[in-house]
């Protein structure tokens, strides 16, 4: 065996001066006897850490210079230029991007990992309806109850006391603040949407019996004129009272009973504006089986509205018509909400005074346009048939006709007045907390 170190083998380094080449070797301390069948040569010894591994070297011993305590910055003799440890960054500006072997890049997600920010179908997107903001807990619920205030303040990107997570292009609710012009996109967007359902539930329930009222109207209106006597004092003609009597006995009765008729159809509407709204099926069936199972319930707080107003309007004009607007979403709420639907009106008419009565008013004005109308149609007919058409089959023929004519011009009003309440009740709903289209659908039943 050769006496040489092995090939690419570095030898210790040595201290103090070098070493003469003519001089013998130090003599090893301890040499380990050479097994038996080799010539020449030792090997090192296995023995304590500190044992010289080159004690049986014969030739010269290279040398490396030591590197103490190298400034900083400087190069290191004994290491080669671009040489990098294992498990070292390499250097460079793309050291800081630079990944360790098997390790993913940076902003990688493993197959099946869904990206950052991403939420599952059916999740709500971060921010609705938990708490939104430290200290604004809302425990116990997903969504605040109606008629509840705000928990959260502004955040950056949104308006004043509006939740993350509403959409602000929500087809049916308008969001906070807003404003008047949105929400009259989204009144003409709903007729658009539903005008084929909504129109034949307007003209069965509402058209039908104002027909049915003008009819029993002009049968039923007290006959002959009023004459003077001879100190100028007023005289009623014979059977004036049982007359009239009769003929408001006559009208109340049919306006309670197709009262029950129309709250079906107020029913029926709201639930096809609100499911088109959310993207679910409607039909004309389902929509009629939905308004019968509210009906009776909504006729009743019709007529409690109603005689609210009239009383209002016995004391004097101006109270029953802040009755009439302080009321007017009393109908979808309890179609919504089913719970104490005069006193959450109120209030909600009340906690956004100008905002419910500028909407209201819009609704009002559309419907007082309506009676304007009826009033000259019924003059026109007054004028050409007299006031007691119904003697005659040719006058009582024309007499219906125009009480038709004016019943179908009213339709346009009642779809406004459907639409718009809805509208107005999703947006007031809004200023509470988050709420969207699919949910108001799913709170219908």
């Amino acid at each position: 065996m050769s006496d040489l170190p092995p090939s690419g083998s570095t030898e210790p380094a040595a201290s103090g001066p070098p070493a003469d080449p003519t001089a013998p070797p130090p003599p090893a301390a301890g040499p380990a006897p050479a097994p038996s069948g080799t010539t020449g040569g030792v090997t090192p010894a296995s023995g304590a850490s500190g044992a010289d591994p080159w004690a049986g070297h014969t030739g010269p011993v290279p040398i490396v210079p030591e590197y103490d305590n190298p400034q900083p910055g400087a190069p290191n003799p004994a290491t080669p230029p671009g040489w990098t440890a294992p498990g070292d960054a390499p250097p460079g500006p793309t050291s800081q991007s630079w990944n360790a072997p098997g390790t993913p890049p940076q902003g990688w997600n493993a197959p099946g990992t869904p990206p950052q920010g991403w939420n599952a179908p059916g999740t709500p997107p971060q921010g609705w309806g938990g708490p939104a903001y430290p200290g604004h807990p809302m425990p116990g619920a997903a969504y605040p109850t109606p008629g509840a205030a705000y928990p959260v303040p502004a955040g950056p990107g949104a308006y004043a006391g509006w939740f993350p997570g509403i959409d602000p292009q929500d087809p049916l609710v308008n969001p906070p603040h807003a404003g008047i012009g949105p929400w009259f996109a989204r009144c003409t967007a709903a007729l658009r949407r539903g005008w084929r359902q909504l129109l034949p539930i307007v003209l069965l329930t509402q058209v039908v019996p104002g027909v049915v009222i003008g009819v029993l109207t002009l049968v039923f209106s007290p006959e002959g004129e009023l004459a003077t006597a001879p100190d100028g004092a007023p005289v009623l003609p014979d059977g004036f009272w049982g007359q009239m009597f009769a003929f408001y006995g006559v009208l109340l009765s049919a306006g309670l009973i197709f009262g029950l008729l129309q709250a079906v159809g107020w029913a029926a509407g709201t639930w096809v504006v609100t499911r088109q709204a959310a993207g679910e099926p409607t039909g004309l069936g389902a929509a009629f089986r939905y308004g019968l199972r509210r009906a009776l319930g909504l006729w009743g707080w019709t007529l409690l509205v109603s005689l609210l107003v009239t009383l209002g309007a016995c004391f004097c004009l101006l109270p029953g018509l802040y009755a009439a607007f302080a009321l007017a979403l009393f109908g979808p709420v309890y179609l919504f909400e089913r719970r104490e639907p005069v006193g959450r009106a109120w209030r909600m008419f009340h906690s956004r005074f100008g905002m419910v009565l500028g909407r209201v008013a819009l609704v009002m004005a559309v419907l007082f346009a309506a009676t304007v109308l009826d009033a000259v149609v019924g003059g026109i007919s007054g004028a050409v048939f007299g006031v007691e058409p119904m003697k005659a089959v040719g006058t009582a023929i024309g007499a219906v006709a125009f009480a038709v004519f004016g019943a179908l011009l009213a339709a346009p009003a009642y779809l406004a007045q459907q639409v718009g309440l809805v509208v107005t009740y999703a947006e007031q709903r809004a200023q509470e907390g988050p709420v969207n289209a699919a949910r108001l659908a799913a709170e219908l039943g």
